[in-house]
């Protein structure tokens, strides 16, 4: 009698859609970076619209590139990436994931910031060598020591376009001299007062903490990127946009491509929990954004358009959106 009481417990639960406990894992970037610090917020107003018993916990690692594969692998359920790398994982771009499609990612919301990439060289640098922008720096004499986060971040591989736009690469600088050192981001400012590296390339966005401590540790300058690097960059999906001046080491806008924000989800996660999710957000927009002033370009309303997210949204997510009568 008991299991046939528990069965029909069971069965009464399945039919009105009571939610069960999930552990989630959220995919951000190690300590330090911006991303880790929005997905430390997300926690707060996500948990506690989860079902009771559920647990949220940061992934601190990975980054723009890496991520979309972690939530394809199953690794984690939900990831912060980007606009442009979800896209081109979804799709197998040849350049940065080799032509393998990354499928099993959908869309929750997008638009929560912009993320450019940009180049800075220290003062003393400039005043040893003369080349006062990228392009003499890389391709001039005594090229600098560059510095920059591993494999799994946005960085390296549209630094490398960067370079090869202008005929230039990597191990062409380490021939003439310069050198390549690759670090966790949170390592990053300490190394740059220590005087270890020349050029700091970083995708950075208004108030992200490596950026802002080298911009008011470290006396350096926001160079433009090359024209030629951003015209090959926008070729493989990225937005031109300069960045406006909010650093120190900025006379004013510089020359970039912006990378975009979104929040990423598995495919097989359920679509009540993908709801509670964006909703979460969505519904707790101005306390991230007092929390993040990164944050306050991000709009709602436009937060399913396929412009800001890059890939198909997730059920649940659609589900938030018609409700709100944001989507027909």
């Amino acid at each position: 009698m008991r299991k046939s009481a528990l069965a029909v417990v069971v069965a009464i639960c399945l039919i009105a859609g009571v939610a069960h406990a999930e552990d989630l894992k959220i995919g951000a970037m190690p300590l330090g970076s911006i991303w880790y610090v929005f997905a430390a917020s997300f926690v707060k107003v996500i948990q506690p619209a989860l079902p009771p018993g559920s647990s949220v916990e940061v992934i601190p690692r990975g980054g723009g590139i890496g991520n979309p594969v972690v939530v394809d692998e199953g690794k984690a359920q939900v990831a912060i990436a980007n606009t442009s790398t979800s896209n081109w994982a979804y799709n197998g771009d040849e350049e940065m994931y080799k032509g393998k499609k990354h499928q099993n990612i959908r869309g929750l919301l997008g638009g929560l910031n912009e993320v450019w990439l940009v180049a800075m060289l220290t003062e003393d640098y400039i005043k040893r060598t003369g080349n006062d922008t990228l392009e003499k720096a890389l391709l001039g004499e005594k090229p600098p020591r560059i510095i920059m986060k591993p494999a799994g971040s946005t960085v390296p591989p549209t630094a490398r376009m960067t370079l090869e736009a202008i005929g230039t690469s990597f191990d062409k600088i380490k021939a003439r001299g310069g050198s390549l050192l690759q670090v966790d981001v949170s390592q990053i400012p300490q190394l740059m007062r220590d005087g270890r590296a020349d050029l700091y390339f970083e995708s950075a966005s208004p108030g992200h903490p490596a950026t802002v401590e080298t911009s008011t540790t470290v006396d350096v300058r926001f160079v433009d990127l090359p024209d030629k690097s951003i015209e090959l960059m926008a070729k493989h999906g990225l937005k031109v946009s300069p960045m406006p001046q909010f650093f120190k080491g900025q006379k004013g806008p510089v020359k970039s491509i912006d990378f975009g924000t979104n929040l990423i989800a598995h495919k097989d996660l359920s679509d009540d929990i993908a709801y509670r999710i964006t909703k979460a957000i969505c519904d707790n927009r101005d306390a991230l954004v007092a929390e993040h002033k990164a944050m306050s370009g991000f709009v709602v309303k436009d937060a399913w358009r396929p412009e800001n997210v890059g890939i198909p949204l997730h059920p649940g997510a659609i589900r938030y959106y018609k409700e709100k009568g944001w989507m027909n």
